[in-house]
């Protein structure tokens, strides 16, 4: 029980943890390949949204925050968040993982300080923002998917109200 730790997550609940499964020249490649773009639950969301004839723009910088996608016509931003790395709530890969590296658990906790403001910042522009929850509404590791489906049409339907 030596590699055991005990660590609060952003939860607030105490969890029992192993120690690192890699050593650090591994973690460090493993997360030099986790990119902020283009990622496969992003071009879900894009592939989904062409097919079903809409138009959007891509990481616009005149926005705060360079948004993921952003639908003018629709006035409506779509935020593809990773669960892990955004701390989400009430989600087995979100919130309910806690993580002994310091660096790590600090990039979640600006990830999510950084959502709020981008959020806030694009409300007060008058948009409205979408949050896509990767792991959780898309399920990107399946070939198909139920539950991305269900997701995905519920995303057209917000879409086409207009507010």
């Amino acid at each position: 029980m030596e590699n055991l730790f005990l660590v609060c997550g952003l939860s607030g609940k105490l969890s029992i943890l192993m120690a690192d499964v890699h050593d650090k020249k591994t973690r460090s490649y493993n997360m030099s390949k986790i990119r902020g773009k283009d990622t496969k639950p992003e071009m879900i969301v894009r592939k989904f949204l062409h097919a079903q004839g809409f138009r959007y723009r891509l990481h616009d910088k005149k926005l705060p925050g360079k948004p993921d996608i952003v639908l003018p016509k629709y006035k409506t931003i779509i935020d593809v968040r990773g669960c892990f790395w955004h701390c989400h709530k009430d989600c087995n890969k979100g919130d309910k993982i806690s993580t002994t590296s310091e660096i790590v658990s600090g990039k979640r906790i600006s990830a999510v300080k950084r959502d709020k403001i981008k959020s806030q910042k694009w409300k007060e522009l008058g948009w409205r923002v979408i949050i896509i929850w990767t792991d959780c509404e898309l399920e990107p590791k399946r070939k198909k998917s139920i539950k991305r489906e269900v997701n995905l049409n519920r995303l057209m339907k917000i879409l086409k109200i207009k507010d």
